[in-house]
């Protein structure tokens, strides 16, 4: 069964801690249509250009129900680059019956080996890739995966971009990542994987992708516990602003002005903040802004050996509500407004305690930001 398979493969690394990350596998075909690497420097950005009203519809909210009260077996986390890719293999190699994939960036052929391998014995696998930003580095895996019977298509133009990072398998699990499929950055990146079993959740990401598919369109509901943008704006400022004691961030961009804007607010009523980035110059002015309001910035430089990747917010860790949000969403308009993007919201406490713990341990090796 997918569940129990999974689960034994997944559960045995999301508790690693320490140590050296695991070195991503042998490169497969196809190697000899993948495009010159990419430092972490260069990394494409999605920074909003300007700014402008919500225009999509955001999902219904189904009615909410309480995370903490579901089953632990409902929700796990793997901690990157700390589990390696093995994780995400062997979530790929379990489906038996479906497999759907929508994701930003595919650049990993033992990844594309593995989709291959899947619809060779009878997996219907479909996966979505984003044409909008990155088409050029998804062109060699879209033309190989095509070529090895996996149905392929560019996702919806509607979106600006479409960065979402999620996968399906037969029906019966989610992972909702801040991680690509791209070999290069496995060992380096600072990632999470929500690995969520919950029917309800399950259901709403398969219908969105369904959707999407077909042309792009979010469900008539979803649970509430799932972030969706476009329009995921109110709903991360909203947790934000829930802090009463604590915020820890840790995400690639800082443009989003509501955002910075709740940042700052919640230093301003005596909430403790720190947020942990890898240090670029497009976010020097919101730096200097929420360090000048209190908030602890610290920064990683774009050559360290760790690259902040991850998209994540807790609330509150130790107390009775607090919360943690891990998605695809960075903090810039376009990926809160226009971008196809997904993420949770959970209160289930060992997840919450081990990103606040993670965060912290990023922060205290990062450099403190001085205006």
């Amino acid at each position: 069964m997918l569940v129990i398979a999974v689960a034994a493969a997944l559960v045995a690394t999301s508790h690693r801690t320490g140590g050296a990350p695991a070195a991503p596998p042998a490169s497969h075909s196809p190697a000899s249509h993948s495009p010159a690497s990419r430092s972490p420097a260069a990394r494409p950005k999605k920074t909003a250009k300007h700014a402008r009203p919500a225009k999509s519809r955001t999902a219904k909210a189904a009615p909410a129900r309480s995370r903490s009260a579901a089953s632990a077996s409902q929700l796990s986390l793997v901690v990157e680059p700390d589990a390696g890719p093995g994780p995400v293999y062997a979530l790929l190699r379990a489906a038996r019956h479906s497999l759907d994939v929508e994701i930003y960036e595919l650049e990993d052929d033992q990844a594309a080996a593995i989709l291959a391998a899947d619809a060779r014995r009878g997996v219907r696998v479909r996966v979505l890739l984003d044409a909008n930003f990155v088409g050029r580095y998804n062109e060699p895996a879209c033309s190989y995966l095509r070529a090895h019977g996996v149905a392929v298509r560019w996702a919806p133009s509607q979106f600006d971009v479409t960065h979402e990072k999620a996968i399906v398998a037969d029906d019966r699990l989610a992972a909702i990542m801040t991680m690509n499929l791209t070999a290069r950055y496995y060992a380096s990146s600072r990632e999470f994987i929500a690995l969520d079993r919950n029917p309800a959740d399950v259901a709403a990401v398969e219908a969105t992708f369904a959707n999407d598919w077909a042309d792009g369109g979010l469900p008539p509901s979803s649970p509430a516990d799932l972030v969706w943008s476009p329009g995921a704006q109110d709903a991360l400022v909203a947790l934000i602003a829930s802090a009463r004691h604590e915020l820890l961030i840790e995400n690639e961009e800082m443009s989003d002005p509501a955002v910075t804007a709740a940042l700052q607010a919640a230093a301003h009523r005596g909430v403790r903040v720190e947020v942990v980035m890898t240090r670029q110059s497009e976010w020097a002015g919101a730096f200097d802004a929420l360090a000048r309001a209190g908030v602890a910035v610290a920064t990683y430089d774009s050559s360290a050996p760790l690259y902040i990747h991850a998209k994540a917010i807790v609330v509150d860790p130790g107390r009775p509500q607090a919360r943690v949000f891990i998605g695809s969403q960075n903090f810039s308009v376009a990926s809160l407004l226009y971008n196809r993007e997904l993420g949770l919201i959970t209160s289930r406490p060992a997840i919450v305690d081990r990103v606040a713990a993670i965060i912290r341990r990023d922060g205290a090796g990062a450099t403190p930001w001085r205006p």
